[in-house]
């Protein structure tokens, strides 16, 4: 049962660029909303308490600030989510200190990446990122767990269970949230930072006007994915990915002993799916014998999970006061699952930054804009060539003649796999000279049709000198 303040800040007017003028209800706050100083419940406020959230909370907690961070959902709870973390991922887990409370939820290491292409196939091994040289699939449901956890173990306030409704406003600055928790009464919470990591479809976006991306990439792939009862010891420790023609499969293993098997179809099958999901799901399969023969022996023990609309984008994600952290800011295309990676890494990065000037706005404005400048410079060319992945065209005649190539060296497809770590560009690993060469190469196979050839490499031409006027310009 909550019980009001002794000496009750008074509620006056707010205002905001998204919402005009309104009036706030009378605060009723309960007891574990004690004050931490004059009109500022903590130093920040998260909304959201998942991958970014928890990181935000954790950096700045371990600074020794005040977190009180905010979730509508009780953990554990799962999300949709591919979960797939490369080496770099990994890393970001251990620069948290959640790397021990994730590892014993059972998942295996990756230590290996297979890519199947009709004519082309390699396999490779990670680089080591801060000495970490595996990938990790984990369900959503303990990671998140995980996570929470860590924070609330370096002195973050969690609540679960609470759904922010709102946000305050003296004059354009954000100066807190308005609460509701179940079974409880409505009350606010105030701090000098709103931190918004509540997903694609943000509330605190949209609050605050920036809920239209700036940037943004209707996606060509819908996504559809279930666990699967895995006793293919062999397999345990590669994370596998097969294309043949427009038709896209994965298979994870992660913790549980199971195997998640995600499917990628081009996005206009998406009716079909609608009308059966079932068995579209496993005919699809059997559109990927290499996937089929992967899950022999396999069961499926869980219902399909869907999600068709999920296009690419860059939000505004700094203010007065506030800042989008995670999907809440940029979200990329699933094909290459950077999700929980960028979210983690710039949640900590977004906390460690803001952390020593919360007490002084004109500062705090200032290290949050620098932030986000530099998450889209991190993020930018990579979120280019996902939305290239993207694209539901069909396996050509250079990625094979690429998957080939990656076959016959010692590192494999190794140089690839970095790329997907974030410890080397996409530019730096498609050159103009490799790509001459790849070029070459394809032209010379046995039985290629050489017309469909050039036309695929002038696509290919068009579509990165576009990606590199967009980064020029930024």
């Amino acid at each position: 049962m909550s019980t009001p303040d002794a000496n009750p800040t008074p509620d006056l007017p707010t205002r905001g660029p998204a919402s005009g003028f309104t009036s706030e209800p009378t605060r009723a706050d309960p007891p574990h909303a004690a004050t931490a100083g004059f009109g500022r419940d903590a130093d920040a406020i998260v909304v959201g308490a998942r991958c970014a959230g928890s990181a935000a909370a954790i950096a700045m907690a371990r600074a020794g600030r005040r977190v009180i961070a905010l979730d509508a959902v009780r953990f554990p709870s799962t999300t949709v989510s591919t979960h797939l973390l490369f080496a770099g991922g990994v890393a970001e887990l251990s620069r948290l200190g959640a790397l021990d409370r994730v590892e014993a939820l059972g998942a295996p290491h990756h230590d290996d990446a297979y890519i199947e292409l009709p004519d082309g196939r390699a396999r490779g091994t990670y680089s080591p990122v801060d000495g970490i040289a595996y990938g990790m699939c984990v369900r959503r449901s303990g990671l998140d767990q995980a996570l929470v956890d860590t924070a609330r173990a370096a002195g973050a306030e969690v609540r679960e269970g609470a759904r922010v409704t709102g946000l305050v406003w003296s004059g354009d600055r954000v100066t807190g949230v308005h609460v509701q928790e179940r079974g409880a009464a409505s009350y606010t919470l105030r701090a000098p930072l709103v931190v918004g990591a509540d997903g694609r479809r943000s509330l605190i976006a949209r609050e605050v006007g920036a809920g239209k991306p700036h940037t943004t990439n209707v996606n060509q792939r819908a996504c559809y994915y279930a666990y699967y009862d895995d006793p293919r010891t062999e397999w345990r420790g590669t994370a596998a990915m097969w294309r043949t023609g427009r038709e896209l499969g994965t298979a994870f293993p992660c913790d549980g002993g199971l195997t998640l098997v995600l499917l990628m179809p081009p996005r206009e099958r998406a009716d079909a799916f609608r009308l059966g999901l079932e068995g579209e799901y496993d005919r699809t399969l059997t559109l990927l014998p290499g996937l089929a023969d992967r899950l022999a022996g396999c069961t499926r023990t869980t219902k399909i999970v869907q999600a068709t609309d999920l296009p690419s984008y860059f939000r505004h994600s700094t203010g007065p006061g506030w800042a989008l952290a995670g999907d809440a800011g940029h979200f990329k295309d699933p094909v290459t699952a950077q999700g929980i990676r960028d979210a983690l890494r710039f949640g900590r990065l977004l906390g460690e930054a803001v952390a020593p000037v919360l007490d002084t706005p004109t500062r705090l404005d200032a290290a949050t804009a620098s932030w986000e400048h530099r998450r889209d410079h991190e993020c930018r060319e990579t979120y280019h060539w996902t939305n290239t992945l993207a694209r539901s065209t069909a396996v050509s005649p250079l990625e094979e003649t690429l998957m080939r190539s990656m076959a016959t060296r010692p590192e494999g497809s190794r140089p690839l796999l970095d790329v997907y770590s974030r410890i080397r560009k996409p530019s730096e690993l498609m050159t103009p000279r490799v790509l001459a060469t790849l070029l070459a190469r394809t032209l010379t196979h046995p039985g290629v049709d050489r017309t469909a050839v050039l036309r695929t490499a002038l696509t290919e031409a068009r579509s990165r000198l576009a990606t590199h006027r967009s980064l020029r310009r930024r």
